[in-house]
């Protein structure tokens, strides 16, 4: 069963962007292989419609994942707002993603309490 997560700071700038049908919609799509960009480091560029505007002129979002069963959507910006992320700050998004991989059970309870996750529950998955 895959489980969908947001990190504070995606959930903080993605507040009225993105929709959780959305976010499963985007980890269904990377399942069939269907992914922007692997930015390597289990770092994933995905492209996201946002309501209204479509993927072309949607969000971009980057996924922590080992295309398993754990998804963490970790960073997101509009096209609009930029390109691209700087290297510094790929290689920063590249530890958080291995951090959020080894994360155990307990650990990412513990983060789901704290705050510093929040699960993306969608009941038509």
């Amino acid at each position: 069963m895959d489980r969908l997560f947001k990190t504070r700071t995606f959930n903080r700038w993605n507040k009225s962007e993105l929709t959780d049908q959305a976010l499963w919609n985007a980890v269904a799509e990377m399942k069939q292989g269907l992914n922007d960009a692997n930015l390597g480091g289990n770092v994933f560029k995905k492209r996201v419609a946002i309501q209204g505007r479509g993927k072309r002129g949607g969000a971009r979002t980057l996924i922590a994942t080992q295309l398993k069963d754990r998804w963490f959507f970790i960073f997101g910006f509009n096209k609009n707002e930029r390109e691209n992320i700087s290297s510094h700050e790929l290689k920063f998004l590249q530890q958080l993603a291995q951090d959020l991989l080894s994360l155990n059970d307990q650990e990412l309870k513990k983060a789901l309490n704290t705050g510093e996750l929040q699960e993306i529950n969608y009941e038509n998955q």
